[in-house]
Parts: structure tokens; C-alpha cells; sequence
């Protein structure tokens, strides 16, 4: 199992174990974490999962695809680290993936 960490708009801490193959969305939604609404149930059709990935995680969640990087024009406050957390797939290499929530999604 790889561990996530969610860092709520207020700060409050969620550690999450996640399966392989999901997604950094669904483990929210499942672990019932403030903040990802998802919408479009991980379809990349709206913008309400949206996330900052930590700097030091950046490289190894890679860059947003084309279709993700036009639902993020939609999305609250986009950043350089911004993704869409129905895109990024839990995998080993993820083990210990820090994101944050915005105050609001889009």
C-alpha cells in the first residue's frame, strides 16, 4: 500500500493508504477528505478535485496531460504544481506523496 497525505485548506492532516492503480481522487472520496468534490467522478471533465502537489513530489507525479491541463483553466487558484487528482496514479514510486487542497474548487 502506498501512503498519501492530504493537507486540508485549514492544515488538518489526512494520511490515507492507498491501492495501486487508484487514483490520488478516489482514495479521497473514499477516506471521506474535505475539500475533493469530484464532480465528474474522475472523468476529467470539471475541475473539483484539484490539488497542489508538493515541490519535492512534483518530478515524480510528472506533468499534466493536454486534456487535464484545459480542465485546469477552470480550476481555483492554479499554480505551477497544480493537477487534477483523478489523473495522478497511485503508484510504489508515490509511497509518501504530500498534496494540498485549495480553499475552494472551481
Amino acid at each position: 500500500m502506498t501512503k498519501l497525505t492530504y493537507i486540508a485548506h485549514d492544515g488538518t492532516r489526512f494520511e490515507v493508504e492507498a491501492e495501486n492503480g487508484s487514483t490520488v481522487m478516489e482514495n479521497a472520496i473514499r477516506n471521506a477528505v474535505p475539500g475533493i468534490e469530484a464532480e465528474c467522478g474522475g472523468a476529467c471533465a470539471c475541475a473539483t478535485c484539484h490539488v497542489y502537489v508538493d515541490e519535492a513530489w512534483t518530478a515524480v507525479v510528472g506533468e499534466p496531460e493536454a486534456m487535464e491541463e484545459d480542465m485546469l483553466d477552470f480550476a481555483y487558484e492554479v499554480r505551477p504544481t497544480s493537477r487534477l487528482s483523478c489523473q495522478i496514479k497511485v503508484r510504489d514510486e508515490l509511497d509518501g506523496l504530500v498534496v494540498s487542497i485549495p480553499e475552494r474548487q472551481g
